[in-house]
């Protein structure tokens, strides 16, 4: 497996788990957690980090394929570097299977639990750059603040343990790759290993420990998904902005459509659908601030569904993805640079029916470039569209 980058790292996604403990019928990672799964949450961690890797997700054979739909429309514009797998009948065969996948010329690998689905980037950082600096296995941890007491079978306390030689593990767990590859080839048949590290430490390698992070915390119970469902509110909380670009070229055989509007008597534009610069650039920007990546990557030209569809029919599609992201319209602004159409006589009409479409209160303003650049030739239009969200 290669893919363009040629990168040093890879990250293993484990999504293969149940989630019996969880009380839901569908696997742990595919459970919804403010309107995506907790696999999509994982991977937005994993991507923000800032070193490119190969991510390769190992999942149950019943949901590769929506695996797979996760993967690209969370990487974007990179989704040539994420991998899909199939998992094994126990972790232990799961982490296998991701690192068969493995890119030649993979120096680090870190295996993650898709279950601590709210990781900061920053974790994934520390790990990696301590493999890095001292070629040994790095594993998160957080010191353990309750007493400890180890009891008899009985129930009866035996005596407390001193909770400042203890820590509380966590994953991303990372390793020199190959040294890794060689201590997972050398398990034993039959061996017991609570953890990816603990293979590593059983072939004779040291492990260490970086700082952890609370809210990489392993959502098991219901409990855990709803603490993870009131960290996600907070954090959404606040207001959040996203800016969404549109350019096409006029096409004399082509009808206008722009701003949902047919425009008589004007040269179209030309796209897979009916190019209107304004509805697309606007769906962007949606997608901008709710962290959902943008038009291509949702409404792909290769999606039949959307061959010369109007700009209502993408704006409609975005506005669900984004209300089932946890997120509401607060207002959108959109500047128009053009020569043609003449705007402004029709400037209100948009504005009330993009405001009508969305729920919220959308401005359009127009100008011209005074004759510079594609815009100023009379070659096209452009669309630049700010939107505000909140949770």
């Amino acid at each position: 497996m290669t893919v363009p980058f040629a990168p040093r790292l890879a990250i293993i996604v484990v999504a293969a788990g149940s989630g019996t403990r969880l009380g839901r019928p569908e696997p742990k990672a595919f459970v919804a957690l403010a309107g995506r799964t907790l696999l999509e949450h994982a991977l937005e961690g994993v991507f923000a980090q800032p070193e490119p890797a190969q991510v390769v997700i190992v999942a149950p054979a019943s949901h590769r394929d929506e695996a797979t739909a996760i993967g690209r429309r969370v990487a974007g514009a990179v989704q040539d570097a994420v991998t899909v797998v199939t998992g094994g009948d126990s972790r232990a065969a799961s982490v296998a299977a991701g690192l068969a996948a493995m890119a030649e010329g993979i120096e680090v690998v870190l295996v993650h639990d898709a279950a601590r689905a709210l990781t900061p980037p920053e974790v994934f950082t520390r790990v990696v750059q301590r493999v890095r600096a001292e070629g040994v296995g790095v594993i998160p941890a957080l010191p353990v603040v309750d007493t400890i007491a180890r009891r008899d079978a009985a129930g009866a306390v035996v005596e407390q343990v001193d909770r400042a030689q203890l820590a509380a593990i966590q994953t991303p767990q990372g390793f020199p790759a190959e040294a890794y590859r060689s201590a997972v080839a050398a398990v034993a048949p039959g061996a017991q290993h609570t953890d990816d590290a603990s293979v590593f430490a059983a072939a004779g390698h040291p492990v260490v420990t970086v700082p952890g992070d609370e809210r990489a915390f392993k959502v098991t119970t219901p409990w855990d998904l709803r603490r993870a469902q009131q960290l996600v509110a907070s954090d959404r909380s606040a207001l959040r902005t996203g800016i969404g670009i549109d350019v096409h070229a006029y096409d004399e055989s082509q009808p206008l459509w722009l701003g949902g509007l047919y425009w008589p008597d004007e040269p179209g534009l030309a796209g897979h659908s009916d190019g209107d610069a304004i509805s697309h650039a606007i769906c962007d920007a949606l997608l901008s601030a709710a962290g959902l990546g943008d038009i291509g990557s949702q409404f792909g030209v290769d999606d039949p569904r959307f061959a010369a569809a109007r700009g209502e029919v993408f704006l409609t599609a975005t506005l669900e993805l984004v209300r089932a992201a946890g997120f509401e319209v607060v207002n959108v602004a959109v500047q128009v640079v053009a020569q043609r159409p003449r705007f402004a006589a029709r400037r209100h009409e948009v504005e009330a029916l993009l405001s009508r479409t969305l729920g919220a209160p959308v401005s359009v303003a127009a100008t011209t470039s005074d004759g510079l650049g594609f815009t100023g030739r009379a070659e096209g239009v452009a669309a630049i569209a700010t939107a505000m969200l909140r949770s």
